[in-house]
């Protein structure tokens, strides 16, 4: 897919020109903001959040593929507040007969069925013809201008659906096995407590939900956007480590950032080389923490990590971004030479392949905490 100038520009500058003004993420290493919500970090909650306010999936509020700086926003937060935005996966399912999914794999047509048969029926496509995800959103975050980041704290992430579905198609990519010659569809149904997936008799796959994409805006001169290519307002990033319990930092491009969500994924091995995850319906429970601080790239936090992004459509480019990404960060942000900085990172970050999938490949490094024993790092979860 060809990127326009503009965000070609600012990625660019990201990777090439001069420093990465990681310092401008105060919560990443201070812990900005309260811990409101202390929980056991897993796949069950210990208690729902009751959030201050809620975006659900209904048509109106769905954006089919793309992201904008035009699209209007459906719902408008203050920093801090805590938000629930429901997300529904239409993957597998018929655009002409979407009851028949239902039918033929011994589902119930239930709320959440009639639910997505809505969106399907009620949502057009984008008019030019970009096409990509079902996404939930924007949301218009008071007080975030451009050149601020957002910093997206996932207090918890919840499965809708009892069922999820995985693809796989010959030829789809140059790096598909020549021996698949078939293409099927996949449905994993989850147990009662949906904590695994089974897609076999003998083979369950242990839930781990994430929302496989959050953006920002891009920038307004940009236009519209598939939502396919991760890029550096975030986007279809497919990180596996963003579960509940973890954070996402993302720059800002325009007023209220406008941030949307959806590609739900009950489990992801890293690469998603089959294209897809278990793909899913689920509910985002996050709040929105502005940072005065411009940075250029997405920037996320676990309990236990830092972890920096290398986005590229060369993965040899993607994992050399990742690796400056992650060399600075350990300057900018712990003190140490960029010499010294290498060195860590050769000898403790695991860099990971995230995806291979998105048209612009990504790269992740995985910065442990644990190695800098002369740091204490407050974080806004607790166990």
């Amino acid at each position: 897919m060809e990127i326009k100038n503009s965000r070609r520009d600012f990625l660019e500058k990201s990777i090439f020109g001069g420093t990465l003004a990681l310092s401008g993420l105060p919560g990443l290493v201070l812990g900005k903001g309260p811990n409101k919500f202390p929980e056991k970090i897993g796949n069950q909650s210990t208690g729902k959040i009751k959030p201050d306010k809620i975006l659900r999936s209904f048509p109106e509020n769905m954006v089919w593929g793309y992201f904008g700086a035009d699209v209007p926003p459906k719902l408008t937060v203050k920093e801090g507040e805590i938000v629930e935005i429901h997300s529904i996966s239409t993957s597998g399912v018929s655009r002409e007969d979407p009851e028949s999914f239902f039918r033929e794999n011994n589902l119930p047509l239930d709320d959440h069925a009639k639910e997505l048969i809505d969106i399907i029926h009620n949502v057009p496509p984008e008019p030019s013809g970009i096409r990509g995800h079902m996404l939930t959103g924007p949301v218009f975050i008071e007080g975030a201008m451009p050149g601020d980041s957002i910093e997206i704290r996932i207090h918890d992430v919840r499965l809708r659906s009892d069922f999820g579905v995985n693809h796989v198609r010959p030829g789809s990519r140059d790096d598909v096995p020549l021996e698949i010659t078939n293409q099927e569809s996949f449905v994993y149904k989850y147990n009662k407590k949906r904590t695994s997936a089974e897609l076999l008799p003998g083979v369950e796959i242990p839930l781990k939900p994430f929302m496989g994409v959050m953006a920002l805006s891009p920038p307004s001169e940009t236009g519209r956007v598939s939502s396919i290519p991760p890029d550096f307002f975030g986007g279809n990033l497919d990180l596996k480590h963003l579960v509940k319990g973890t954070s996402l930092t993302l720059p800002v491009s325009v007023e209220g950032g406008l941030f949307t969500t959806g590609d739900a994924h009950g489990a992801q091995g890293n690469g998603e080389v089959s294209g897809t995850a278990i793909e899913t319906s689920m509910i985002l429970v996050a709040e929105f923490i502005i940072h005065k601080k411009t940075i250029q790239l997405p920037v996320a936090e676990t309990p236990d990590h830092f972890i920096v992004f290398g986005l590229n459509p060369d993965l040899d480019e993607a994992m050399k971004q990742a690796l400056r990404q992650s060399v600075v960060f350990i300057h900018e942000k712990l003190g140490f030479t960029y010499e010294e900085a290498m060195s860590i990172s050769s000898t403790a970050v695991d860099f990971e392949i995230t995806q291979v999938v998105d048209r612009t490949e990504g790269v992740h490094g995985m910065i442990p905490k644990s190695i800098f024993t002369n740091h204490k790092f407050d974080y806004w979860y607790s166990s």
